[in-house]
């Protein structure tokens, strides 16, 4: 009777155990990104009154006679399973869809967190809204560029500086796109402006003239040419401005298009060089690109279709792309790389240890972690304004409590049962 005693005694244990679990699950059902667990039981080891034997020529064999000792609880596993997202609209809230876990630092030590509830901090870095902790990932270069392949540490937090970053774009090539009238003669010119920024975003105003329509072409043109314009550029006007490249130049050509108006040399480029700026500016080179012009017996419209350069502007705002790069908008509309958020996979994610505030840590079972960038490696992606929810089936917790509150009181009547043998056995002396 006393092994059913210590037998109920163990099962009442693990029940309440169980127990715990649930109702951990249960307190967390709203928890961003927060993963459930289930307890696993597993029996003692049995008492053997007598063991088996095996046939013999005129018995057959018998089994072994044994009774349980109880339970005891096996482990408690993690459900890894992923969570449902819910849209917030806000740019720093991020939700991992697939595999994955946001790699989070105090300065010291890095922690492992599916929780993407982050704000900007005073010092405009990423962090944990409710326990600090700072995003890691790498962080761009000046020209945008982001090296992957460095690895991350405690220190390597992502800065988002909005309103204290500015940021110019050097003109390197302007395309020139429209029409050249194929009926146009020798002395008919276009003329069109363009403004190109330098290093330090001082705007320089160009002139590019086209003139001296010759058909047939020069000597010197390319296989095909029926035509061609040449071209001349300048800083300020015409009339007063500074020539800075032309057709004639080395390496320079001019347009020669065939019979049907198309471009004969696509690959040619202008090349110019803009003087140095009044702000102190170097000298810098500048490509036009006039691959998108035509030639149709239609009037000359020709004009600066694009330029790559920008004058000086500050960060106004951000973005985040499911590849986990921060993308920094400025007001003069550059935008540029600021960096990319790092995401860490394990061998085996349900072997991480529990810190609490949605933390996890690595542990000798886990493995060690594998960082990379997102959508990349088997990691997931990342949903900008949106977080995981928590991940526990309110359905299957309740069919568990019921379980286990039936389990907890059978073994309560245990208990009272042999109890009440053992009170019998007593007054059997009476």
């Amino acid at each position: 009777m006393l092994q059913a005693l210590l037998a109920s005694v163990a099962s009442i244990k693990a029940q309440q155990t169980r127990m715990n679990v649930i109702g951990s699950d249960l307190a967390n059902v709203n928890t961003t990104a927060y993963k459930g667990s289930r307890v696993t039981f597993q029996d003692m080891i049995a008492q053997t009154l007598q063991g088996a034997t095996r046939p013999s020529a005129t018995l057959g064999g018998r089994n072994p006679i044994q009774f349980g000792l109880g339970v005891l609880v096996a482990g408690t596993d993690v459900n890894n399973e992923q969570g449902s997202l819910n849209a917030t609209n806000r740019p720093t809230d991020l939700a991992i869809q697939g595999s994955g876990f946001f790699v989070v630092s105090n300065g010291d030590n890095l922690a492992y967190s599916r929780d993407g509830a982050f704000a900007l901090d005073a010092n405009g870095d990423l962090v944990q809204s409710a326990t600090g902790e700072r995003l890691v990932g790498w962080t761009a270069d000046s020209f945008g560029n982001i090296d992957t392949s460095v690895p991350v540490s405690a220190a390597s937090s992502l800065n988002v500086p909005v309103g204290r970053l500015n940021a110019v774009q050097q003109t390197t090539q302007v395309d020139m796109a429209g029409n050249l009238n194929a009926g146009a003669v020798a002395t008919d010119v276009w003329t069109t402006q363009v403004r190109v920024y330098d290093a330090l975003g001082g705007p320089h105003d160009l002139t590019v003239q086209f003139t001296n329509h010759t058909a047939p072409p020069a000597a010197g043109a390319p296989a095909g040419a029926a035509s061609s314009w040449d071209w001349s550029a300048f800083e300020g006007s015409v009339a007063t401005g500074t020539p800075i490249g032309d057709s004639t130049s080395a390496g320079n050509a001019p347009v020669y298009f065939d019979s049907g108006g198309l471009i004969v040399n696509p690959a040619q480029l202008g090349a110019i060089t803009v003087p140095a700026g009044a702000t102190g500016s170097a000298a810098f080179d500048v490509n036009l690109d006039f691959t998108r012009i035509g030639q149709l017996n239609a009037p000359t419209q020709v004009a600066a279709a694009d330029q790559n350069g920008f004058p000086p502007g500050s960060l106004q705002g951000f973005s985040v792309g499911t590849d986990g790069v921060i993308t920094g908008i400025f007001t003069n509309g550059l935008t540029r790389s600021l960096g990319q958020i790092a995401l860490a996979i394990f061998p085996n994610p349900n072997g991480l240890e529990r810190l609490g505030s949605n933390l996890w840590r690595n542990t000798d079972n886990s493995g060690i972690s594998v960082v990379g960038a997102p959508r990349s490696g088997g990691r997931g992606s990342i949903n900008s304004g949106f977080l995981e929810q928590s991940n526990i089936d309110m359905g299957s917790e309740f069919t568990d409590l019921i379980v286990t509150q039936r389990g907890f009181q059978a073994n309560t009547k245990i208990v009272t049962t042999v109890d009440e043998m053992l009170q019998d056995l007593i007054n059997m002396k009476r």
